[in-house]
């Protein structure tokens, strides 16, 4: 933070007993990895506004607003891109004579 203060900085956790380590280690935001909503809960209560809190792994879109009700800040969906149907774009390059 020091030597680049305008940087945002956020820190992934794991488990809830790490989160006032984070906090007190002064990170503006805090991904709450593979958390239930719940634990979520909990989180916010332990933050209680000292950093923002991004819900992420394993979170579908039938179970967004669980963790919208939980006062997370960000909710991180990766079924919308890893799921997402592809299209595969190929470029052959033949030399010119």
């Amino acid at each position: 933070k020091n030597h680049f203060p305008g940087i945002l900085i956020e820190v992934e956790i794991d488990r809830l007993d790490q989160l006032e380590e984070a906090i007190s280690a002064g990170v503006e935001e805090v991904l709450l990895d593979n958390m239930t909503p719940e634990q979520c809960r909990e989180a916010v209560r332990i933050t209680n506004g000292r950093a923002k809190l991004e819900a992420s792994g394993g979170i579908s879109l039938d179970r967004v607003r669980e963790y919208a009700e939980a006062g997370v800040d960000y909710i991180a969906v990766g079924a919308i891109t890893h799921s997402a149907p592809i299209l595969d774009i190929g470029l052959d390059i033949s030399e010119v004579k």
